[in-house]
């Protein structure tokens, strides 16, 4: 509600004591998303040659980019994703895209990928953001719309 990326508490127990301890927690506002991929960057080095994939939101009826992860893929997901898309490349981005990564591969935006993030950033993108699978139909697979 307040848009915080978290906050910090301490046990309620214990005294005030200035500096670090273990009576301080940081608890983390963690939000979980679907957004459809749009694309990924092709990486020599990485998991199934993904170095990241290129996510996609609804605003006013029309895909817009928000952003790409890079983490929260094992090698059995990277080979299963890029198996996914690379049978629905596309020879167009489905967004309007001005971003500054290299090697992309554009897909149609059939895929929903379930996205945990921290916040989003001034100019609407994923802040911190790690890929946790594919959301399917059967499971109402919705991408994330802004407001």
């Amino acid at each position: 509600m307040h848009r915080l990326e978290g906050i910090i508490a301490k046990d309620r127990n214990s005294t005030y004591r200035g500096g670090r301890g273990g009576e301080w927690q940081e608890i983390k506002c963690i939000q979980s998303d679907g957004f459809a991929i749009v694309g990924y960057q092709r990486s020599s080095s990485a998991f199934g040659n993904i170095g990241a994939l290129l996510l996609a939101a609804r605003k006013e009826g029309q895909l817009v980019y928000v952003g790409s992860v890079g983490t929260g893929f094992n090698a059995g997901e990277a080979l299963m994703l890029r198996a996914a898309m690379d049978r629905r490349k596309a020879s167009a981005p489905a967004v309007r895209y001005t971003g500054r990564r290299t090697n992309l591969i554009w897909i149609k935006p059939t895929l929903v990928a379930e996205i945990e993030y921290r916040a989003w950033t001034h100019d609407g993108k994923l802040r911190h953001p790690s890929y946790k699978g594919l959301r399917v139909v059967a499971d109402q697979a919705a991408v994330y719309a802004f407001e």
